[in-house]
């Protein structure tokens, strides 16, 4: 198993969700996310790479040393060859970078002498002021000269070997800029059905007869779980919520959730196409929720079944713990 899978089994053996051990290790959700599908590019480096899994490891039970050489022998093993070849290049491509440049310096001084040595024979053979005036008053006014006023010289040509800098080309007068491709609009979603969703599933939700309250519009009414002692499901369950039927796969890039009025609420949006714990991934989270909550994955994710699973639930006004949800509204493409 690679680094990732050990620490994403590890956290579903001990029932924790990403949200969790992200307040347990101050690691944010995102990064812990992707170091369980074996992306370290968002740790920043290979220091804060290895403090990361030395972190997640403790939080969810692993050994953390067999993680760390395994990091090293494979992970920074690749970097570090791939920072040897960039900085040390091979002797025959040094020696064929400076001749090349030596060979393009050589050529911009012939230009630049070619182009001074053709203005200059330009001025001579042009003189301006007095001189101009006197070339232009007949030959029998100038005096002690008795031969006919010779015809100016002609320019000579611009030196072949080296000729003048080339001109930039004229813009062109019609854009040549790609089309920019039309992007799908983003609108809202409708439920097919919804369904209460407990650890085996909706044959053990919270108050199934009332589940359809969360997508019928009205605000005011609720579906509310069952009452519990402690906001840990009094040590009974690991969660509750609401199983949404999309009908088929869509892609979702927003979910907004109306609650009750006080915070306290820790819940995970979860994504796919198998109504099983199991197989629908978590996607987002938020903890110590209250009010309204907007969601939004990290990437917009295509699947058939939306979760909002609470995990830990917040103070109801009789003293007891309860979830309660009024509306649920998503976003995304068909």
């Amino acid at each position: 198993m690679s680094i990732g899978e050990v620490l994403g089994d590890a956290r579903c053996r001990l029932g924790l969700s990403v949200s969790e051990v992200s307040r347990r290790t101050r690691i944010r959700a995102a990064i812990i996310w992707a170091i369980q599908q074996d992306d370290f590019s968002q740790c920043g480096g290979d220091f804060y790479a290895r403090g990361h899994i030395r972190a997640i490891a403790r939080a969810v039970g692993v050994d953390p040393a067999p993680l760390i050489e395994e990091y090293d022998a494979t992970v920074r093993e690749t970097e570090d060859v791939t920072s040897v070849v960039v900085l040390h290049p091979p002797s025959g491509t040094v020696r064929r970078g400076r001749i090349a440049w030596i060979t393009a310096l050589g050529l911009a001084v012939l230009a630049i002498v070619g182009w001074s040595a053709y203005h200059f024979a330009s001025a001579t053979g042009h003189p301006r002021g007095s001189t101009a005036v006197a070339d232009t008053a007949p030959a029998h006014h100038q005096a002690g000269l008795s031969t006919p006023r010779p015809s100016p010289s002609p320019s000579p040509p611009s030196p072949s070997p080296s000729p003048a800098p080339p001109r930039p080309s004229p813009a062109p007068t019609h854009s040549t800029a790609p089309a920019v491709p039309r992007t799908v609009p983003v609108r809202s979603l409708k439920p097919v059905s919804v369904a209460a969703f407990g650890p085996g599933g909706t044959a053990q939700g919270d108050d199934p007869q009332h589940a359809g309250r969360a997508i019928d519009g009205h605000s005011g009414m609720a579906w509310l779980s069952d009452w519990y002692t402690t906001p840990a499901f009094g040590n009974l369950q690991a969660g509750t919520g609401l199983l949404l039927n999309m009908g088929r796969p869509v892609t979702i890039t927003a979910v907004r959730i109306r609650l009750g009025g006080l915070p306290g609420a820790d819940l995970q949006l979860r994504a796919g196409n198998v109504p099983a714990l199991a197989d629908l991934r978590e996607v987002a989270g938020a903890w110590d929720a209250g009010v309204t909550v907007h969601m939004r994955p990290a990437a917009p994710v295509r699947a058939r079944y939306v979760l909002i699973w609470f995990t830990r639930l917040p103070r109801d006004t009789s003293g007891t713990f309860r979830a309660s949800v009024s509306d649920v509204s998503l976003e995304g493409q068909r």
